[in-house]
């Protein structure tokens, strides 16, 4: 019988060692080996048990789940019918899980990692969820390893909205950090939607680590998603975030899961973001958005753009239309110029990508004349949306020069582009929604690159072939 050993396990990226070392050798992390404890025996049938005890208790599933038989290609069955989803009725969250609205939700059967900081709402939305889910006629879950019964109670009854008291005989409350009573709990009560907040909680009895640590995380999330295939329920599962910024051991749970959910802004801001960076059963391209009000999370389904009639003209400030997936917001950059030292100006950014940041500044330095060696400068998106896509090259460059001339754009002006090394401006995709929601926000012309067509009534729109004729509109 072979005897446990001493290992040392990755939190980051999951592989084992057999000695201790400052760095990991396979993802080159710092600090990141644990100690734990493998036991050769307790891998064997790890899922025989969670097989067996649901097919006992009359649920769907099979006995010999746990060692299926390959089966031809030819043999399979190619003319099933589309999944059915569980529509939580909060469309915001239902967009970003996939699927076209309607007919958006959870897949049955499906493992989703919702991650976030601390205090960022992760509780709340899932709760709002959870309700909507039972008001809706499906049962649910919700296995509390941090929070009391009473306490989740208490939440619940300061949480209004459209689903507030409705269907929660439906909606089971369970306050424990054991996996084997919880999984007792979901054979009895059969729910359709399993909700695991946090999972970071959960331990497994029969393993010598604590909770939390690389051991725990990784036999009781690879249990957890044997559990939703085997038994058929959605279970849904809560991670908590790193002080970089990474669910607390990414490379242990997304990887088994099947969606993986982040959960993003700044707690001091009313705005949330919902965003997919993983998703088996639909795009990794919408973005669901939310305010945090005193009745808990409001869905935004007509966007957190900014209205002309709040974008008051002012030197490096410019308003561009940003698509994420299906949804168009109007997002306003700011850039800003200090005096600096030549050899060591700083080029900082939040929310805008660093590197794009830079080629613009070299373009402008090359193309337009800009003496910017000698410049800090600083830009950013406001409202937490980060701003990724070439399509906001244009508004960030005017907003840099804005900065440094001391300039703006007439009001209700907004700028939409791609710039280009030679200094040129490119169309992008999609422009018709882009001028359509700037148009819905009271913007009555638009920047944009040549070719771009599809203005609607009472937008102007400008043609720029170079960043020259785009500068010229600064006053």
């Amino acid at each position: 019988m072979a005897k446990p050993r001493r290992v040392f396990v990755c939190r980051s990226c999951g592989s084992a060692h057999s000695r201790w070392t400052g760095k990991c050798p396979d993802c080159s992390a710092w600090d990141s080996l644990e100690e734990s404890t493998f036991d050769p025996a307790s891998e064997r049938d790890v899922q025989k048990g969670i097989a067996v005890a649901w097919a006992s208790s009359g649920a769907e599933g099979e006995t010999d789940a746990w060692r299926p038989e390959a089966v031809a290609l030819a043999e399979i069955d190619g003319t099933h019918e589309p999944v059915k989803r569980l529509p939580s009725g909060i469309d915001e969250l239902d967009r970003v899980l996939g699927g076209q609205l309607p007919g958006a939700g959870l897949v049955p059967g499906s493992a989703v990692l919702v991650g976030g900081e601390p205090g960022i709402g992760k509780s709340t939305l899932l709760l709002q969820a959870a309700r909507a889910w039972a008001a809706h006629g499906t049962r649910v879950l919700y296995v509390s390893s941090e929070e009391s019964a009473a306490q989740i109670a208490l939440r619940a009854r300061r949480l209004k909205g459209p689903h507030a008291d409705a269907g929660d005989e439906r909606l089971m409350i369970l306050a424990d950090t054991n996996l084997t009573r919880l999984v007792e709990q979901a054979r009895r009560t059969r729910p359709s939607v399993l909700i695991i907040d946090s999972i970071q909680m959960i331990y497994k009895p029969d393993l010598p680590a604590g909770p939390g640590s690389v051991t725990q995380l990784r036999r009781c999330g690879a249990e957890l998603v044997y559990l939703a295939k085997v038994s058929g329920m959605a279970v849904v599962l809560v991670g908590h975030v790193t002080k970089e910024g990474q669910v607390a051991g990414p490379r242990l749970l997304e990887h088994l899961v099947d969606a993986v959910l982040y959960f993003e802004g700044d707690r001091y801001h009313a705005h949330r973001i919902v965003r997919a960076v993983k998703n088996r059963f639909g795009t990794t391209l919408e973005l669901g958005l939310f305010e945090m009000t005193d009745a808990g999370l409001l869905p935004l389904p007509q966007g957190a753009g900014l209205p002309a009639a709040q974008a008051q003209p002012r030197p490096g400030s410019v308003v561009c239309p940003v698509m994420s997936g299906t949804r168009c917001m109007l997002v306003e950059l700011q850039a800003l110029t200090a005096t600096g030292f030549l050899g060591a100006a700083k080029r900082k950014s939040s929310g805008v990508d660093a590197s794009r940041l830079a080629m613009l500044i070299a373009v402008l330095e090359q193309h337009a004349g800009l003496r910017l060696a000698d410049r800090d400068i600083f830009a950013s998106s406001v409202g937490g949306v980060r701003v990724t896509e070439p399509a906001g090259d244009l508004a960030l460059l005017l907003a840099i020069t804005g900065a440094h001339y001391k300039r703006s754009l007439p009001g209700a002006t907004a700028a939409v582009g791609e710039v280009g090394l030679g200094g040129e401006l490119r169309p992008v995709s999609q422009c018709e929604a882009r001028l359509r929601e700037a148009a819905r926000l009271g913007y009555t012309t638009i920047l944009a690159p040549p070719g771009v067509r599809g203005a609607p009534k009472g937008v102007t729109l400008v043609e720029c072939k170079t960043i020259g004729r785009a500068i010229e509109h600064l006053s």
